[in-house]
């Protein structure tokens, strides 16, 4: 691929409209690669509904898809109607012509924080409604949106064992390591607070068997937390350095500029993605 070696990758990727006919597989990181034979989540469902649909972002790996639905089920007995389903994956991965730098081998997935109020949404409703923040606007802790339903969710979504992380706001995982007992270490460990994310939850799978290509994250998350679960002093990191950084010394040198998946081309990917790219 001489000539599309040095177009953008998320270009390239971001055109194709259906997945490629091949034997699903998750190939490279979850920041830097593409998915083949993926499949696509149902725009609504009993217990679900694809949010953005004009992003043509709600395919992922098959383990991805039966894990959302597995989720919904469950948002149910918690006491929700289901789940409002956020961005998975392209029709074949790769870097994304917007937004998130991750979501490139259909294992990650967004779930919104917002409890549906109807599971029959039009396509119009779900490109204008919004989610709502769980977390406040001092980014210290959470808000009365927060529920004891958003905690069993998270709960639920992290036990399961196909998750290697959950990514939350701080102030969510400062609220569920408040309440925690020895008992909860297990699946808490799994939830790791990142920024961006008041509005949604980000689960992110472990690689899934037949994907030899698929790069598992390191560390893993009990790697990150020494067998803990994860409320230790780094947390406090979030509340501290993070939100008021120590001043840096004008004589240190700025940290070198990383580059954005968006700006990846073909060359930066693994090889395997041009097959998947030209794959019918």
């Amino acid at each position: 691929m001489p000539a599309a070696a040095q177009s953008l990758a998320n270009q390239l990727f971001g055109a194709q409209p259906q997945p490629s006919l091949q034997a699903p597989q998750a190939i490279g990181s979850y920041a830097r690669g593409c998915a083949a034979g993926l499949v696509r989540l149902p725009e609504s469902g009993p217990t679900w509904q694809a949010m953005r649909l004009s992003r043509n972002r709600n395919w992922g790996h098959p383990e991805a898809i039966a894990y959302v639905q597995d989720l919904s089920r469950e948002a149910v007995r918690i006491g929700w109607q289901g789940l409002y389903v956020g961005d998975i994956s392209q029709p074949r991965g790769g870097p994304m012509t917007s937004g998130h730098a991750s979501h490139q081998i259909g294992l990650d997935i967004d779930i919104w924080m917002r409890p549906p109020h109807r599971l029959d949404l039009s396509v119009a409703e779900r490109e204008s409604i919004s989610s709502i923040s769980v977390r406040s606007a001092d980014q210290r802790s959470v808000t009365p949106h927060w529920t004891r339903a958003h905690h069993a969710l998270l709960r639920a979504a992290a036990s399961d064992p196909r998750v290697d992380r959950i990514f939350v706001a701080a102030a969510v995982k400062i609220e569920m390591c408040r309440t925690a007992t020895r008992a909860d270490t297990p699946w808490l460990q799994r939830i790791r607070p990142a920024v961006g994310h008041n509005y949604h939850f980000h689960v992110r799978l472990r690689c899934p068997a037949g994907s030899p290509h698929c790069e598992t994250q390191t560390p893993t998350v009990a790697e990150l937390s020494n067998g803990g679960n994860g409320c230790d002093d780094t947390l406090m990191w979030w509340v501290t350095d993070f939100l008021d950084p120590p001043r840096r010394e004008r004589t240190e040198p700025a940290p070198p500029r990383r580059r954005h998946p968006r700006e990846f081309t073909m060359t930066d990917l693994p090889a395997q993605c041009a097959g998947v790219l030209n794959a019918p």
